[in-house]
């Protein structure tokens, strides 16, 4: 068993999240909170700090039997577990005595989360997710794992480091009992128009839903800071987050909003009169999971990302609106899945984020986004 230093973790200073992305990642917080974790000289066994994700065995064989001599795995990701069990039953039936313990947290929760507990070397996670503006801090939280030994292919991660699984593309949904089809709007310049004034609209409040802005060369930061300011004009009810953007949809407050297309089909699903409108382009919004370094059951946790990845997992994840779909459109072979159906129907064309420098600008992108909308709270 390797042996680590005894670590004393003393006031750490509030590492809380707050609403604006630029002000998630501050490196002057990081900074701060390691600054005052203190190493003593004691060496003591490492409970809790897991195996080096390098000492991993090299085999699935060997990867399943270390698996299951750690017998669980601890999966963090901002998902209700209720979406998440199928797939976790599936696992769970195909590698018996192995139990997978989940959790619903919200992804810059986790990320200050597990940077206390990497410094701490008493990191709780096995599994975390990444996706948008916490891919960055996610990058330097992974492990290193080759994920080529264990199925997953190289269109599949990102960096190396980071296994994509599902997308919640962004899109606009409109309350089907109050809009027309053929009164819809297309791009987002008919979002401008008249008939979309007056509080017609629900938006939330974070640039987040302009992602394809700044990833579309067509479109670009000029051009959007230029839309937002005009969009703003038009006076929509800004809501705090992409959930209160989507209710007052269902319920008819407004016409037409923003929201993430699990939550329209969710929502259509159980009767609510509300579709996806083709308003086009918008971005893919990839979601990926990983092993943090120091992860209490490595073996266990590769095994369940590479199971997640796999078809049968997939096809089960798709139920629930949580499945991969090509990062650029491709409307070619939607096949069964809901959320490929519902963008191909809806003739939308979307943008993955497929570089580190898209990922990187988004740092910049959203905070003058949201000073043009008039959302920005300093």
């Amino acid at each position: 068993m390797r042996h680590n230093p005894t670590i004393t973790v003393t006031q750490l200073p509030d590492m809380s999240v707050g609403s604006k992305p630029r002000a998630r990642w501050g490196r002057t917080r990081l900074s701060a909170a390691i600054g005052v974790v203190l190493v003593t000289g004691v060496a003591v066994a490492g409970c809790g700090t897991g195996a080096s994700n390098a000492d991993l065995p090299t085999s699935m064989s060997g990867i399943i039997k270390q698996a299951k001599s750690e017998g669980e795995v601890d999966w963090s990701a901002p998902k209700p577990q209720s979406q998440m069990q199928p797939a976790i039953d599936l696992f769970e039936d195909k590698y018996p005595g192995i139990k997978v313990k989940y959790t619903n947290t919200k992804a810059p929760d986790q990320v200050s989360q597990l940077k206390m507990e990497e410094a701490a070397r008493k990191v709780s996670v096995d599994v975390a997710n990444a996706g948008g503006l916490t891919v960055l801090p996610s990058l330097e939280l992974a492990g290193d794992v080759d994920w080529s030994r264990y199925g997953i292919g190289q269109k599949n991660t990102f960096q190396k480091k980071l296994v994509y699984i599902w997308s919640v593309p962004k899109v606009w949904a409109y309350n089907t009992d109050k809009v027309k089809p053929a009164d819809l709007p297309k791009t987002w310049d008919d979002l401008l128009k008249s008939r979309w004034a007056g509080g017609k609209v629900s938006a939330e409040s974070r640039a987040s839903f302009m992602t394809v802005w700044d990833l579309d060369p067509s479109m670009g930061e000029g051009k959007a800071q230029s839309w937002a300011k005009k969009f703003e004009g038009q006076k929509p009810h800004f809501t705090p987050n992409t959930t209160q953007s989507e209710a007052p949809i269902e319920t008819g407050q407004v016409d037409l909003g923003t929201s993430l297309i699990n939550l329209v089909l969710e929502a259509k699903a159980k009767g609510a009169p509300v579709e996806v409108a083709p308003v086009s382009p918008t971005n893919a919004n990839e979601s990926y999971l990983y092993v943090p370094k120091g992860a209490p059951h490595p073996a266990a946790a590769v095994l369940l990302t590479s199971f997640l990845s796999s078809d049968a997992a997939q096809q089960r994840l798709a139920k629930s609106y949580n499945s991969r779909i090509p990062v650029d459109t491709d409307c070619s072979n939607p096949g069964d899945n809901a959320v490929l159906q519902s963008m191909c129907k809806a003739n939308l064309k979307w943008f993955g984020t497929k570089t580190l420098d898209d990922y990187k600008n988004f740092s910049t992108f959203f905070p003058k986004a949201e000073k043009a909308l008039g959302t920005d709270m300093g």
